[in-house]
């Protein structure tokens, strides 16, 4: 049985197999900027937007962040490695984008509402930047929709307890240039210099 650990890689890395085949398909395009992440340009496989509640209730979606690059990382705050991995190399990021950081939102949606209450959530993201966003689905219709527009995988894994479980997820982020166009899909565990390079080439866009 693939551990947990190694299953979220495994997803990610064939979500990125995809997309790598779904932007092939594009083709053509010139002088596009060198990202280090899966370039998106361009490809209409995937949502242009997306409308889900913070943590005070409030809908957002791309508009709410116009001019900024925004980053849709997906996970849940339970989550005993990816996630807070990638939160530590996105705060990482950001520190080492100076005064450009103020130009980047990041959004942290949970695929696990149900233990992820407001409070919880907010909490978590503020703890690696106080800039950090959490949205949550209100229900797990919407979460259902969201991974199923996004084309993730997410499969919940029963602990000792009924509350002491995991959520074995897709690993990775989608990217927004300050537009609104969705540019990139990020992989996880690549540390904060990628990040820093794709993110300055969309703020130089």
């Amino acid at each position: 049985m693939v551990g947990s650990t190694a299953w979220r890689r495994l997803t990610g890395v064939l979500a990125v197999c995809a997309l790598v085949a779904l932007g092939a398909m594009l083709g053509g395009c010139h002088d596009k900027p060198a990202f280090q992440n899966i370039d998106l340009t361009g490809n209409t496989s995937f949502p242009s937007d997306f409308a889900l509640p913070d943590t005070n209730g409030k809908i957002r979606t791309l508009a709410d962040y116009k001019g900024k690059a925004v980053v849709l990382f997906v996970g849940y705050t339970h989550c005993p490695d990816v996630c807070p991995a990638t939160m530590a190399e996105l705060s990482q990021a950001l520190q080492q984008l100076g005064p450009d950081a103020s130009r980047v939102q990041v959004l942290f949606v949970t695929i696990d509402p149900a233990r992820d209450t407001p409070a919880v959530l907010a909490q978590y993201a503020h703890a690696f930047n106080p800039t950090f966003i959490g949205l949550r689905p209100a229900s797990d219709a919407q979460r259902d929709q969201f991974v199923k527009d996004f084309r993730l995988v997410y499969a919940k894994v029963p602990g000792t307890t009924p509350d002491n479980y995991t959520v074995d997820h897709t690993a990775g982020s989608y990217v927004y240039d300050p537009a609104g166009h969705l540019r990139l899909f990020a992989r996880d565990g690549q540390g904060p210099a990628p990040w820093v390079h794709d993110l300055k080439l969309l703020l130089e866009s």
